[in-house]
């Protein structure tokens, strides 16, 4: 199995102001990052090769990203080990706080590339259900195994 995860965030400025200028501008580099970390294996995009116009909520300035990864270490290492990091400590610069959990992770079968509505209802299970195997966050971090038998 793989590491579906969706992480959504609510912009303070529209993406053409100057004020998250910096962000905007280095989602192009961060992508490729991603794209070429070990164990990536998909990410959401629309024509222009980002998901900021990709709209999942009925606020259009909650912004949403998502990939799969071959393990949660994968995708650890990028959030937590590369350049990616940089922009994770300035997120407060750019977005709001969003009270309800914006992350949510949950194990796919390895030939399966989540949709947009599959995500926000992983989301809102976890923010009616916590953390389960069929949708969790890092404090906890249910194995394939544990969503496996739980389905069994």
């Amino acid at each position: 199995m793989h590491l579906a995860q969706l992480n959504i965030a609510k912009a303070k400025y529209s993406l053409e102001s100057p004020e998250i200028k910096e962000f905007v501008d280095n989602l192009e580099p961060v992508n490729k990052l991603a794209e070429s970390s070990s164990g990536f294996i998909w990410r959401l995009q629309d024509e222009s090769g980002d998901a900021t116009d990709i709209t999942a909520f009925s606020d259009p300035d909650i912004i949403v990203n998502m990939s799969v990864w071959d393990s949660i270490e994968a995708l650890k290492n990028f959030m937590f080990r590369t350049h990616h990091r940089d922009f994770l400590r300035r997120k407060k610069e750019w977005f709001h706080n969003i009270p309800d959990d914006s992350y949510v992770l949950w194990w796919v079968p390895k030939d399966h590339i989540p949709t947009v509505e599959e995500a926000v209802e992983k989301l809102e299970f976890l923010r009616n259900n916590g953390d389960t195997s069929y949708a969790f966050t890092f404090k906890s971090n249910f194995s394939a195994s544990d969503f496996i038998a739980s389905n069994a």
